[in-house]
């Protein structure tokens, strides 16, 4: 799938003209769009607060009047904590849908939206991930948890939900999935969001799934293991199996891959009770990291037709919301350290990054994101690439 170039990006400025500005009119020197430019371009090139971003302005101040009205000068960074303090992150992150759907609807073009030969299918990836050292003991809170959903075929962040405990996800995930489109794609999700509420919610939204099993679904996740070893070891003589084979490389290590999808029997405890269940498959993976191997096998239920590709493409998918998303999270952008204590700035920062991460994987260049967000920081003509900024 053809990825877009920084060239295609819309001016950042244009995705914020409705946004409600939250801040007192009193004394309120800064333009709203002014700010949020300087946010995501302080994290794209490095910071990870309103502190940095401030200090990040201010070094680049010329640069800045280039591209900004700024009409009182460089904000300080109590300005922009301030403000990301108080935007409500729903709206924040509805403002970003517009470049979104650009992306997506460009993309249908240049594949041919209709075109009977597409074979890479839309699989977006929602998974939970944690911001482990942003408890606050003082108010009793503990680390935020964010639910994302990311585009994996397009590298972009479709929406995240913030929520205080991890075992808030299976709440979060249904709200997630309503403020996203995932109309026409495969959804992925892991075990804890295997539940029979969010599989019919993805079906109402013109989507099929992918969830994985594991022990929260006991019944369910040991007749499916029962009965696929079975097959396996009766060599599939009774039922239609479909098989697909590859190898994956990356991180230092090689992932042999095996799929296995077959058709739903009717035997499955509480079969009629998932909407759209239409198969069944396993996905077994062994790994070579140097001279250590490991192997890991995991079931699956899907609302997918037999296509043994196009489940092995969901799979893959999902795996990549970790290898890519909260690896580089963690790695380039040391999600993990973030200390700040206001839950709703912690919640803008966090999709800061991840629309960072977004605007960085659609650069048409050899070099990984971790050396793209540098090249941001060293180089404020790269930085405007990367945005797609116009003089004002």
């Amino acid at each position: 799938m053809p990825r877009v170039t920084s060239e295609d990006v819309v001016s950042i400025l244009g995705f914020f003209e409705d946004l409600e500005d939250p801040r007192s009119t009193i004394n309120r020197l800064h333009l709203l769009g002014d700010l949020i430019v300087i946010s995501i371009c302080g994290v794209l090139a490095g910071a990870d607060g309103p502190k940095a971003i401030g200090v990040w302005a201010k070094a680049n101040a010329d640069w800045l009047r280039r591209h900004l009205k700024l009409p009182a000068g460089i904000p300080s960074h109590d300005t922009i904590g301030r403000l990301l303090a108080l935007l409500k992150p729903a709206a924040f992150q509805s403002c970003f849908e517009d470049w979104i759907r650009s992306l997506r609807s460009r993309d249908d073009r240049d594949t041919g939206e209709n075109s009977t030969e597409k074979s890479v299918h839309e699989v977006i990836a929602i998974d939970g991930k944690a911001l482990r050292r942003s408890h606050d003991r003082k108010n009793n809170l503990g680390p935020l948890f964010l639910v994302s959903a990311w585009s994996v075929q397009q590298g972009i962040s479709l929406g995240q939900l913030a929520t205080e405990e991890k075992s808030n996800e299976i709440t979060a995930i249904p709200e997630l999935i309503e403020n996203i489109d995932v109309a026409g794609a495969t959804v992925t999700i892991d075990a804890a969001g295997c539940q029979k509420h969010i599989a019919a919610k993805i079906v109402e939204g013109g989507a099929d799934y992918v969830l994985a099993l594991k022990g929260n679904q006991g019944n369910l996740h040991q007749a499916t293991e029962t009965w696929i070893i079975a097959q396996m070891e009766n060599e599939f003589a009774d039922v239609t199996v479909r098989r697909y084979e590859e190898t994956v490389k990356g991180h230092g290590r090689i992932d042999h891959l095996v799929y296995y999808q077959f058709r739903a029997p009717d035997s499955l405890p509480g079969r009629a009770n998932w909407k759209g269940l239409r198969t069944i498959g396993v996905a077994i993976r062994i790994s070579q990291q140097g001279d250590k191997e490991t192997s890991e096998v995991r079931y699956f239920i899907s609302s997918l037709r037999l296509a043994v590709k196009r489940f092995a493409q969901a799979v893959r998918g999902h795996w990549s919301i970790e290898n890519t998303l909260h690896w580089c999270l963690d790695v380039t952008f040391r999600e993990d350290e973030s200390r700040l204590r206001n839950r709703r700035a912690a919640d803008n920062v966090a999709w800061l990054k991840r629309f960072a991460i977004s605007l960085l994987k659609q650069r048409q260049d050899k070099e990984s994101i971790a050396m793209r967000r540098r090249m941001a920081g060293w180089n404020t003509d790269y930085l405007a690439q990367v945005l797609g900024l116009k003089a004002t």
